[in-house]
């Protein structure tokens, strides 16, 4: 297959277009500059429409580009920008491809388990409700940009991506110098459920998601066994032989990261992988202690 992905130089886009390409797809990377070889092809993510062209021969686009959201401290530019960088930049990529002659087969787009917001222990599968707050309204509208790829029946699919395992990026990669120096410890109260999937493991079931024409709709990306934090602290201090012995309350965490803290770090979503796993997606990592040993941290 010929697959497009945006995003391609972040921390999941990399892997997966590396999976792609020794799996015999054909890859083409959306870059925002000019392109500097024959595998790229430029977008504008900002644009209010785009030549299709762009697209010529693609069978499959993954939408993974976004502005980091754990990146600085948010403020409403800041918070403009995640917004925009999601929800614009997919119903743009949605318009363009639902005007092609042929059109894409399907269109892969990323999302995340922000979109349940804050619910305590109540176990979240896919046909749980949104929730309230900033994060919840970002992934509904995200989800929903995408309607005009999904009116014309192009295959569309959100994958509600949980806290990705990875020494080289995202959540984790914070907070291993802390840990490492052995000043980490429970956030909180240590009670909120933290789901986490191993990036292997978010990298096959985007992959999953590309070639399974059942594949549809909202997946939830997340092991089948969520945290606490409490846990997570524990697990992460065994991995890597240190204590984890000094806390950070939750108004130390709102003084230090600001609004963000509560979304990112003391909201509890314990977000299980139903929908994969009944499709016959198979993972590898199910337990926090075997895919922190597969880090090697």
């Amino acid at each position: 297959m010929k697959i497009f992905v945006t995003g391609a130089n972040g921390l999941i886009g990399k892997r997966l277009v590396e999976s792609l390409r020794q799996s015999g797809n054909e890859v083409t990377r959306l870059t925002r500059r000019p392109p500097t070889s024959d595998d790229e092809r430029q977008w504008d993510p900002q644009a209010e429409s785009m030549d299709s062209s762009v697209f010529s021969g693609c069978d499959v686009l993954v939408h993974l580009a976004g502005e980091n959201i754990g990146e600085g401290r948010w403020n409403e530019k800041k918070k403009q920008r995640i917004r925009e960088s999601r929800v614009a930049s997919t119903n743009l990529l949605a318009k363009t491809i639902a005007g092609m002659t042929p059109k894409p087969q399907a269109f892969i787009v990323a999302s995340a388990i922000g979109y349940y917001g804050d619910r305590s222990d109540e176990v979240l599968t896919e046909d749980s409700t949104a929730g309230e707050g900033y994060l919840a309204d970002v992934c509904k509208d995200w989800e929903l940009a995408a309607d005009p790829a999904r009116d014309v029946n192009i295959r569309t699919a959100h994958i509600r991506t949980g806290v990705v395992l990875a020494k080289e990026g995202g959540a984790l990669k914070s907070m291993l110098t802390p840990f490492k120096l052995g000043v980490g410890g429970i956030m909180g109260n240590g009670k909120q459920y933290w789901s986490w999937i191993s990036i292997e493991d978010i990298v096959r079931l985007f992959q999953f998601a590309v070639e399974n024409e059942s594949v549809a709709g909202a997946i939830n990306g997340t092991a089948p066994n969520p945290c606490t934090n409490k846990e997570f602290t524990k697990a992460l201090g065994k991995a890597i032989s240190r204590p984890t012995i000094f806390p950070m309350p939750a108004f130390i965490a709102k003084i230090l990261l600001g609004e963000m803290a509560k979304p990112l770090i003391l909201a509890s979503a314990r977000v299980v992988p139903e929908k994969a796993q009944k499709l016959g997606f198979e993972f590898k990592q199910t337990e926090l202690v075997e895919a922190f040993g597969s880090l090697n941290l």
